[in-house]
């Protein structure tokens, strides 16, 4: 993880480009394992939209968050993935920014 004591991690461009990083790195790597299963589900059993299925993950890690049992720091990033992935489908497919 990022070590904000580090004299070179000062900058804010610099702490944001790391934290930018690792959040890309995540979600790549999330791709690589699962495929594109986030903006593009094989929808197997549920045939709901790629974007409500991207918002009930929202709403079950908000659920952890709520019940105490999440390690918050794991939250924080997934919670931003999901939110870039939501970001993601709403270009893809010409939408407003509103949820729902």
């Amino acid at each position: 993880m990022i070590d904000y004591n580090d004299t070179i991690a000062k900058d804010f461009a610099v702490m944001l480009n790391l934290e930018l990083d690792n959040l890309k790195s995540m979600l790549l790597e999330k791709n690589r394992m699962y495929g594109d299963s986030a903006l593009h589900p094989i929808r197997m059993f549920s045939k709901a939209t790629a974007g409500e299925q991207i918002l009930v993950r929202i709403d079950d890690k908000l659920s952890r968050v709520a019940s105490g049992v999440a390690d918050i720091e794991d939250v924080i990033l997934d919670l931003t993935g999901y939110l870039i992935l939501l970001m993601m489908h709403k270009r893809i497919h010409g939408l407003n920014t509103r949820l729902g």
